[in-house]
């Protein structure tokens, strides 16, 4: 399954990139079709137990733009309705319907702008747990 990535570099610039996370072919169900499954990815014992954090956003109608930021942890971004545009950056724009997922890893440097539809937009965010890795830039 790919994914679109926003992460920066060690000089702090934003770019945008694609992750793919691994699936197999598996049977859910005794008689069900097979569908494409991740692994599970939970918090170790160890790991911060906000790796596990689940949170529901709503930008509300008029919030047409987020000037540059950065997100507080690395995240799941995925888009309940409408579309979302982000710039990085390094200038380059991406927009996402509703429906897909961003990795957003830019948790330093100038962070991206996004920009959302006049009527608002709903998103879930969740917070990532370790392992769920993209290559380094």
């Amino acid at each position: 399954m790919k994914c679109l990535r926003i992460f920066a570099t060690p000089d702090g610039e934003s770019h945008f990139g694609e992750v793919d996370i691994p699936t197999t072919l598996t049977r859910s169900f005794p008689n069900g079709a097979p569908v494409e499954l991740s692994a599970h990815y939970e918090a170790s014992r160890s790991a911060y137990y906000e790796a596990s954090r689940v949170r529901f956003v709503h930008i509300p109608a008029g919030v047409r733009e987020a000037g540059f930021h950065n997100p507080p942890s690395r995240l799941l971004a995925i888009w309940l309705d409408g579309e979302v545009e982000f710039e990085t950056s390094d200038g380059e724009m991406r927009r996402v319907s509703a429906g897909k997922a961003v990795l957003v890893e830019d948790t330093h440097g100038k962070g991206h702008i996004s920009r959302h539809p006049p009527e608002g937009q709903n998103v879930i965010q969740v917070v990532l747990p370790h392992g769920l890795d993209a290559p380094s830039a």
